[in-house]
């Protein structure tokens, strides 16, 4: 497929898109102008997320994860959904976008009023026990968090870096003490899948029906905010690329998927989806 690069995007995007369904496919970047940081997008800087097989190794590490988390969704439960998420839910009342396929787990596009979405990592406001799989809210668990350690955000300070996963970056965790599930007494881990962890084939076989369900309309794929730079969204773009969907990729900087791209559009997500939402209502 051709690859263009552009600065203005909205007519290209248009020619591409418009009288087609459409199908998003949404990554951190879409969820900057709300607040959170992205993974991989200019200037961020390197930032080594806690792996699953690291988080099951011991206390030690889950003490070290969810003292930072502890901190980082502080911030995070703040976050309000911004005019990127608002346009999205502005196309499906419109009829004209089938549903999200999202690899943020921060539940703002289901925050904006986004009613078909597939949370394909899952969402850092729900936490599971790795023993009995009990699910429950994160906000009760911080709350208990708080209760078992008084003074520690306070203590730590405001000028934290926060993570894209809600975690932070912190010096020292020692001391911290973290609360085990209510129910079986086992380790509360956050419903998000982590790297090294696979993401569940329900999950994945739903958004490749909805890929396949608009493919099937003639419609398009549209990707905002995302690098692609892992397999677990990479893959509905060569998906589309293989069964000949359009593909319009809007994302600052470089991504996997810009030669497989009909458009590539070197452009922030809210004010471009704005525009495209604008135009094609």
């Amino acid at each position: 497929m051709l690859v263009q690069v552009l600065q203005e995007p909205v007519d290209a995007a248009l020619d591409v898109l418009a009288g087609r369904p459409l199908v998003a496919l949404t990554g951190a970047g879409l969820s900057t102008d709300s607040g959170i940081p992205d993974y991989r997008g200019p200037g961020s800087p390197r930032r080594t997320p806690m792996t699953y097989q690291e988080f099951v190794s011991g206390p030690a590490a889950q003490r070290r994860y969810w003292a930072r988390s502890h901190v980082g969704w502080a911030r995070m439960a703040r976050a309000e959904p911004n005019d990127g998420h608002r346009a999205l839910v502005e196309l499906e009342r419109a009829g004209l976008l089938r549903g999200v396929i999202t690899q943020n787990v921060d539940g703002l596009h289901s925050a904006a009023g986004q009613r078909t979405v597939v949370d394909l990592h899952g969402r850092i406001d729900t936490v599971i026990c790795l023993g009995c799989r009990r699910t429950g809210a994160r906000a009760a668990l911080q709350e208990r968090l708080a209760a078992l350690n008084p003074g520690f955000l306070e203590a730590v300070g405001a000028a934290i870096e926060a993570a894209p996963d809600g975690d932070a970056e912190l010096e020292t965790t020692a001391g911290f003490r973290v609360a085990p599930c209510p129910g079986c007494g086992g380790v509360l881990k956050p419903d998000v899948v982590f790297f090294g962890e696979n993401v569940p084939k329900p999950r994945v076989e739903r958004a490749f029906a909805l890929v396949d369900e608009v493919a099937a309309a003639d419609g398009a794929l549209l990707v905002a905010g995302s690098s692609l730079a892992v397999m677990s969204g990479l893959r509905f773009v060569r998906h589309a690329a293989r069964i000949g969907m359009p593909v319009v990729i809007v994302n600052r900087g470089e991504t996997r998927g810009d030669q497989l791209a009909t458009l590539k559009l070197d452009a922030g997500c809210s004010e471009t989806l704005q525009a495209l939402a604008a135009h094609l209502r």
